[in-house]
């Protein structure tokens, strides 16, 4: 037995109906909470806070183990796999 159900219904009604979160009011409330620290680093022309802003994680540092990870990673496969001596 197949049976066809077509529902209209907007995207705010269909989330009710399943019983999910309106998460709208917390996303509304982090955007201007990070539109605030950008305006305040734009404002202060302190670039570092400002790229801290922009950058999740940590910035630079997180940038650099991330880069690491993926050079070992590649040394690793090109060893076949294996991991290398250490000193």
């Amino acid at each position: 037995m197949k049976m066809h159900m077509e529902l209209d219904m907007t995207p705010e009604e269909a989330r009710a109906m399943m019983g999910l979160p309106d998460v709208a009011p917390l996303q509304k409330q982090m955007l201007d909470d990070m539109r605030a620290r950008m305006t305040r680093a734009m404002e202060a022309g302190d670039m570092e806070s400002l790229m801290r802003v922009w950058t999740p994680l940590g910035g630079a540092e997180a940038f650099s183990q991330f880069q690491k990870f993926l050079w070992d990673s590649a040394g690793m496969m090109a060893r076949g796999g294996k991991a290398k001596d250490k000193p």
